[in-house]
């Protein structure tokens, strides 16, 4: 079982949240102010979970006796992180996080890290306009699409990365955040191979891209 989660940043199209559902993401959870979003875009998520300081009186009211609404008054985990500790217990296996990043920095970085927490325990990506992003470690394969530009980015100086099918080939390389990046490096052929020790990476990718191939 696949889900959804539409936090309160920068909402998707509606085309995108229609093509997932299509796709195999049939739960679609809001968090707190995400359903907003959600109410604008004219779609009716499934459940609607938060402290509910973000969302609209209009919003919570209209969707009443449509969508599960539970209020978690907690403070100590986010919106973003409810929602995935309900998907969590409920055994969905895969989650993509939208509206995570937006106009405040904080807010974003926050939910970056929420994606990089929360890796071990479900599989998560989290699409931002035209960038789909995803945790990696160990080994991974990759279907891509020649010439694609896939971009990767690690936290410290124990985790390596090999890395083969890129133009610019890592080696046992360390991606320590704020020293080195492989940003906008490219595909050379239909797969890429990389094996990712003693720790984890973020990889990001063209969405419309894979969408377009079918590869998400």
């Amino acid at each position: 079982m696949k889900a959804i989660i539409l936090a309160n940043g920068q909402p998707p199209h509606k085309s995108v949240i229609r093509f997932l559902i299509k796709s195999g993401y049939k739960v679609f959870i809001c968090a707190d102010g995400g359903a907003n979003s959600a109410y604008k875009l004219g779609l009716i998520p499934d459940f609607i979970i938060g402290d509910f300081d973000s969302i609209k009186k209009e919003t919570l009211s209209f969707f009443d006796g449509k969508s599960k609404i539970i209020q978690v008054k907690r403070q100590n985990d986010t919106d973003v992180e409810k929602c995935l500790k309900f998907a969590i217990k409920k055994k969905i296996k895969e989650v993509v996080l939208l509206g995570g990043t937006g106009d405040r920095l904080d807010h974003s970085f926050c939910n970056l890290g929420i994606v990089l927490k929360f890796s071990d325990r479900i599989e998560i990506k989290a699409i931002h306009q035209k960038s789909v992003l995803s945790v990696c470690s160990g080994a991974i394969s990759l279907n891509t699409i020649p010439n694609e530009i896939i971009s990767i980015y690690g936290f410290d100086e124990k985790t390596k990365i090999f890395s083969s099918g890129l133009k610019y080939p890592l080696r046992n390389v360390a991606l320590p955040f704020g020293k080195k990046e492989s940003t906008s490096n490219v595909a050379h052929a239909k797969k890429v191979e990389l094996k990712i020790k003693n720790g984890k990476v973020f990889v990001i990718r063209d969405f419309n891209l894979l969408r377009k191939h079918g590869l998400i």
